[in-house]
């Protein structure tokens, strides 16, 4: 399928960025808007973020999906269901997408709001976790582990900086190298500087009570480690940035997308990147504001492009 109608913007990534771009666009009432999201994603998994204005008991990635989609429906954004796996530009600069069966879409403007997914392994009893009582972020969690029992489970050095990094806020933590990939000399002495507990061991099982918050992870000896808090750190997260490298933008060395700090506009005229693809700290409440910062420039272009202004 082939859509020869050439949209005006299209957002690539339905999760908090995507969606906050979404809603500023179409509350200027003037602008064809889709966004192509492929439902899956960091937003997804989490179940309770709890540093957002006005949730203060915490609102799950799924519920802020659902109400950020309907916000955006009701001010005329078009939604469709895909995974963009090709995007490249035509003889009139428009921006030609294929996704994974092939369909085709157009626009003038493209954002690309893909965002990344933390690398872990398949841990029995930590997807009901995830989000809850065990965390990625300690910029957006760190105060959920304040003085609390906490078990960092990780790979060699990414594990080790986030159980350093985490001991600013409890003292009782312990990291297990679940993948025994070597620390470096460095943290290592770092760690027993700290007096936090090294173990290099697999980790069984993630076990929890029954409101989901966890209780003990359970070592491949059988060992139990109580726990009242949990951190993941495995590294070599994904960064989803092969589209904005097929069209050309400049990328970081860890292949996070470089934005202009003002516009959030990449080194491609006309496209744009927001939340957790860009350079940034990863937090959802950032992530809100690079999409209506983004919306708000790509609104400037497409006044200029379409001749259209806001109804």
């Amino acid at each position: 399928m082939i859509d020869t109608k050439v949209k005006d913007c299209i957002i690539i990534g339905g999760g908090i960025a995507g969606l906050q771009a979404a809603i500023q666009l179409g509350r200027y009432s003037a602008y064809d808007v889709l966004v192509i999201d492929r439902g899956t994603g960091r937003s997804t998994i989490c179940k309770s973020y709890r540093n957002i204005l006005g949730w203060p008991d915490g609102v799950s990635g799924e519920e802020l999906r659902q109400r950020g989609r309907k916000q955006a429906e009701a001010v005329g954004v078009a939604f469709a269901v895909d995974d963009i796996r090709k995007a490249e530009r035509d003889e009139a600069r428009h921006f030609v997408l294929t996704g994974k069966d092939g369909a085709q879409y157009r626009a003038r403007t493209l954002l690309l709001a893909t965002g990344l997914m933390d690398r872990f392994p398949e841990l029995p009893g930590l997807m009901s976790t995830l989000g809850s009582s065990v965390f990625v972020c300690p910029d957006c969690d760190g105060y959920e582990i304040q003085n609390r029992k906490t078990v960092v489970m990780g790979s060699g050095d990414p594990g080790a900086s986030m159980a350093l990094l985490l001991s600013e806020r409890t003292r009782d933590i312990i990291y297990v190298n679940h993948e025994g990939k070597p620390a470096s000399s460095e943290h290592m002495r770092q760690l027993a500087e700290l007096g936090i507990p090294y173990v290099e061991k697999k980790v069984a099982e993630i076990r929890s009570e029954e409101s989901g918050t966890i209780s003990a992870v359970v070592l491949e000896d059988g060992s139990l480690l109580p726990a009242e808090r949990g951190f993941i750190s495995f590294g070599g997260n994904s960064i989803y940035s092969e589209l904005a490298e097929q069209l050309g933008a400049e990328l970081e060395h860890n292949r996070h997308v470089i934005t202009d700090p003002r516009s959030k506009m990449t080194s491609v005229e006309w496209l744009w990147a927001a939340g957790d693809l860009g350079v940034h700290s990863e937090l959802t409440t950032v992530a809100m504001g690079e999409g209506a910062t983004a919306a708000i420039w790509i609104n400037k272009t497409l006044k200029q492009l379409t001749g259209k202004s806001a109804i």
